[in-house]
């Protein structure tokens, strides 16, 4: 039960996070402006990569607004810091609960096995108490047995491939997410240098 509701919770999350990363993006590259797109992405709540934006995006708005005393490299460095605890923070919150697949994947066979043996240790005790091996008296622990190493391996076999499944889906959505950082820390060290050229003929 465990295994099956961490695989459909995690299939459902990553599905809405990558559809809603190539909507953001959709959005991201054919906007005109860093504040049209703010308005345009705020509902794309399951984006990881629009969050990470929405987070650097109020960063910079907060260091714009301010007397300008900081140079671009801080400025920089700060939107930078703000976007990768944004992005370790949606990657925390992907990864969770993928952790008990692993666990459950590893261990589960040994649960079974724990099963089969005691099954067999009953069957056992029933030839010792009865005195004799038929199938009647052998049937009911053998079959325990059975049961116990059945449903070990169909908790492990879907939590295995659905460890392997689900990492491999959210290490493409943690490079997408590196991806857009270092595209919209370009963009914004840009805006810079054109703030920075433009101020001397302000003061002018």
């Amino acid at each position: 039960m465990v295994t099956w509701a961490v695989v459909i919770q995690k299939w459902t999350r990553l599905r809405s996070a990558q559809k809603g990363n190539r909507e953001f993006l959709d959005v991201f590259w054919a906007g005109k402006s860093l504040d049209e797109i703010f308005q345009r992405v705020e509902p794309l709540h399951h984006s990881p990569i629009a969050q990470a934006f929405l987070t650097g995006y109020k960063e910079l708005r907060k260091l714009s607004s301010g007397e300008g005393t900081q140079s671009g490299d801080i400025e920089v460095n700060n939107i930078s810091r703000s976007l990768n605890k944004a992005m370790s923070n949606q990657m925390a919150a992907l990864e969770s609960h993928v952790d008990w697949l692993a666990t459950i994947a590893s261990s589960a066979p040994f649960i079974g096995l724990f099963g089969t043996v005691w099954g067999i240790m009953t069957s056992f005790q029933n030839i010792g108490a009865t005195g004799s091996a038929s199938l009647a008296v052998v049937a009911p622990g053998i079959s325990e047995a059975l049961i116990a190493t059945a449903a070990g391996l169909a908790a492990a076999i879907p939590a295995a491939i659905g460890y392997n499944h689900f990492l491999q889906r959210i290490q493409k959505v943690s490079v997408d997410m590196d991806s857009f950082a270092q595209d919209f820390l370009n963009l914004v060290q840009r805006s810079l240098l054109q703030r920075n050229k433009q101020s001397p003929e302000a003061h002018q």
